[in-house]
């Protein structure tokens, strides 16, 4: 199952810890695209393994800049972000692929234009 909804995540060095955010959302979104501020590691070549779209976003201490870009990258007609930073996504790393967690304060959901 494949729901319309694009899933954006601002990373930067995030190769181990992509793998398991990737597992849990990838299989039932539409579209992943993994926003790299800067990564020294192999961020962008994990996200594409997992056919995520990838894009390069010169980190200039404006998360809400980076948000804004990569939701200017998506297709679909929900958007979900996501950054690891937020208090509420380490929780989610924790997480067992739980629905409940979800609902966190680090994700937006919102209807694209």
């Amino acid at each position: 199952m494949s729901l319309p909804v694009s899933v954006c995540l601002i990373a930067r060095n995030e190769e181990r810890a992509l793998p398991g955010c990737l597992d849990s959302i990838a299989p039932f979104v539409a579209e992943v695209i993994v926003v790299d501020t800067g990564s020294t590691d192999l961020t962008r070549t994990v996200a594409a393994r997992y056919g995520a779209h990838t894009a390069d976003f010169t980190w200039c201490d404006d998360f809400a800049a980076a948000r804004n870009f990569a939701m200017s990258l998506a297709s679909q007609p929900y958007i979900f972000v996501l950054a690891r930073y937020l208090p509420a996504v380490k929780r989610l790393r924790g997480a067992r692929r739980s629905s409940a967690a979800f609902g966190t304060p680090a994700t937006r959901l919102a209807r694209a234009a």
